[in-house]
């Protein structure tokens, strides 16, 4: 969770004491919403966390195939893969 207090702070601070800043991004875990002229322009997070968003993302990417998978079936968007390679060996000329 962001905290607007202490997670957002100006680039030009970022870079006059980037080390402990990194130390507190290692520690908290939490991103780092860097500013200039005082809007958003980059976010820096530790590697692990950063990680971590990429696993939740895929988790979360794959579990949503699955569901449209299966509202497929319950809506009768699907066919036998027996019907479908027929089909599409016909459409090409293949044959087995």
């Amino acid at each position: 969770m962001l905290d607007i207090t202490s997670d957002i702070q100006s680039l030009t601070a970022f870079r006059r004491t980037s080390a402990e800043f990194m130390k507190t991004l290692k520690r908290t875990k939490r991103p780092l919403v860097l500013t200039v002229n005082g809007k958003a322009a980059a976010v820096v997070q530790d590697a692990k966390a950063y990680q971590r968003l990429l696993d939740i993302a895929a988790r979360a990417d794959a579990e949503e195939g699955v569901r449209q998978g299966l509202e497929d079936v319950k809506s009768g968007k699907t066919k036998p893969a027996r019907e479908f390679f027929s089909e599409f060996e016909a459409d090409r000329g293949l044959s087995r």
